[in-house]
C-alpha cells in the first residue's frame, strides 16, 4: 500500500486554469479530501506478485464512473485524458493510467469479499466529517426494481433451457457418464438455446413439447440419482437446479406419467425459479412494471439546507413487500448512527405498528399516507372514528354517549398489539 500524497503542483496549476469554476471531481477532492486509501483494501490482494494499480484510486474512479454514468473504457480514458480526474486522483499530468479491464477485476474483488459496503460507508464517513451529513434530520425511502443479468423466459423456454444447462454441465464434468446415459435425440432437442419464435404456437403442441421435456429431465434425474451413479453428480449446481425446477413445473400422475402443471398449481412467485443461471432472481409485478430480478430500497437525506445523500441501500427479493423493509432499514441506519428524526415514506412502507415501533425503538417520526381501512369497523354510524377515546383514563364514549365497561390489552390473530373495548349490553 502507498500512502496518499498531495496533488502534484503542475496538476493543480493546470486544473485551476482549465476549470476556474471547478468541477464535480475537483470539488470532491477539495471538500472531502482523500476518500480512499490503499490500506483499506489490502485484504483483497495477495502479498506476492506484481503490484496492483492503487486500489484506493480505483475505488474513487468507480465512484466518479458511477456519478457520470461511464462504461469502463471511457472511465479508463478519463483517467488518462481528463485534468479534473487527475486532480481528484492526485496524479501527475503524464500518468498513463491503466487498462480498462482493471476496473472489472477490481469490482470482482469487491464482490467476492463483499466489500462494496466498505466503499459506500467510507463516502458517508467523509461526508459526515465535512459537515454535509448531519443526522438526525429528514430522510426518505423508496424502492425500485433491479433487473437480473438473465434473459426473460416463458415457462416452456425455462424448462428447456434448464435441462440444456444441466446437460452442458454434465458434459463438462462427466462426459463418459453422459455419453452412456443420454438419449441420442437429446442432442437435436437441446443443443441450441430455445427461442420462442420457433416453439409451437398452439397450446396443445406446447403442452406436448413441455411434457416431452419433462420426461427427458425426469429420466436424467433418475439416472443421476441411481445407486450406481457417482454421488457427486447429483450435487452439481445445475443438476440441483434441474431437480428444483422439475418439482415446481411437473408432477407424476397415478399412472406414473410426467405431467405439466397448470399455472395455478405452480409455487408462488417468492419460491418459483425464473432462470437456471440465477436461482435467486424472482419474477414480480408492481403496477405496470413486470421484471425478473430483485428490488432495492434507497434511503436518502432530504434536508433543505444540505446535499441529498443516499445513506442506505437494501437489496431484497423482488417479491418482498416494501413494508417488510421498514424495520430493517431503521436497524441498519441505527448501526451506522444515521437515523433520521423524520422519515418520509409512501403507503407501501407505513402502517400503525410501524409508526409505534419507530417512535418507541428509534425515536423516529414516520410521515406518510396510511392505507385505507377496509375492515367492518371502517364505515357506518358505528365506525371506529365515531367513538371518542380518552387514552389517559382508558375511557371510550360511543355515539350514544355511553362509556365502556372494560378495556383490555390483547394480541390480534397476526400477533400485533390491540386494545379490546367492551360495552355493557
Amino acid at each position: 500500500p502507498r500512502a496518499p500524497g498531495e496533488v502534484p503542483v503542475e496538476t493543480v496549476r493546470v486544473a485551476r486554469a482549465a476549470f476556474p469554476k471547478g468541477s464535480l471531481a475537483i470539488r470532491l477532492r477539495d471538500e472531502l479530501g482523500v476518500l480512499f486509501t490503499d490500506g483499506q483494501f489490502a485484504d483483497l490482494f495477495p502479498v506476492r506478485g506484481r503490484p496492483a494499480w492503487s486500489p484506493g484510486r480505483l475505488a474513487l474512479v468507480s465512484v466518479l464512473q458511477f456519478a457520470e454514468g461511464l462504461p469502463d473504457r471511457q472511465a479508463a480514458l478519463a483517467v488518462r485524458a481528463r485534468i479534473d480526474w487527475k486532480y481528484a486522483l492526485g496524479l501527475e499530468l503524464t500518468d498513463p493510467g491503466f487498462d480498462y479491464s482493471v476496473l472489472s477485476e477490481f469490482r470482482t474483488r469487491l464482490v467476492e469479499a463483499d466489500a462494496g459496503q466498505q466503499v459506500f460507508d467510507r463516502v458517508l464517513d467523509a461526508a459526515r466529517k465535512a459537515g454535509v451529513l448531519k443526522p438526525p434530520g429528514r430522510a426518505r425511502t423508496d424502492s425500485t426494481h433491479v433487473l437480473a443479468a438473465i434473459r426473460s423466459l416463458n415457462r416452456l423456454e425455462f424448462v428447456i433451457e434448464t435441462l440444456r444447462a444441466a446437460l452442458n454441465a454434465l458434459a463438462a464434468a462427466a462426459p463418459d457418464w453422459l455419453t452412456a446415459h443420454a438419449d441420442s435425440v437429446w442432442f437435436d432437442r437441446y443443443a441450441t438455446r430455445p427461442e420462442d419464435y420457433w416453439l409451437p404456437s398452439g397450446k396443445a403442441k406446447r403442452c406436448e413439447l413441455a411434457e416431452q421435456t419433462g420426461r427427458d429431465g425426469m429420466r436424467l434425474l433418475a439416472d443421476a440419482h441411481a445407486p450406481g451413479a457417482p454421488g457427486w453428480l447429483r450435487e452439481l449446481p445445475a443438476v440441483q437446479t434441474l431437480r428444483q425446477a422439475w418439482l415446481q413445473q411437473y408432477f407424476t400422475d397415478v399412472e406414473g406419467e410426467v405431467r405439466w402443471r397448470d399455472p395455478k398449481e405452480c409455487p408462488p412467485g417468492a419460491l418459483r425459479l425464473v432462470s437456471p443461471y440465477d436461482t435467486e432472481a424472482r419474477a414480480s409485478v408492481k403496477r405496470d412494471i413486470k421484471w425478473d430480478g430483485f428490488k432495492v430500497h434507497l434511503t436518502e437525506t432530504c434536508d433543505p439546507d444540505t446535499p441529498h445523500l443516499i445513506t442506505n441501500v437494501l437489496t431484497s427479493d423482488s417479491t418482498v413487500q416494501d413494508i417488510k423493509a421498514t424495520d430493517l432499514v431503521h436497524e441498519t441506519l441505527a448501526a451506522k448512527d444515521l437515523l433520521p428524526g423524520e422519515h418520509l415514506l409512501d403507503a407501501g412502507y407505513i402502517d400503525g405498528p410501524r409508526i409505534v415501533t419507530a417512535v418507541q425503538e428509534h425515536g423516529i417520526t414516520l410521515t406518510g399516507p396510511i392505507r385505507g381501512d377496509t375492515t367492518a369497523q371502517a364505515t357506518g354510524p358505528y365506525s371506529q372514528t365515531a367513538f371518542t377515546v380518552d387514552w389517559d383514563t382508558k375511557a371510550v364514549t360511543c355515539p350514544n354517549g355511553k362509556t365502556n365497561s372494560r378495556w383490555r390489552d390483547a394480541l390480534s390473530h397476526r400477533g400485533t398489539p390491540v386494545v379490546r373495548i367492551a360495552f355493557s349490553p
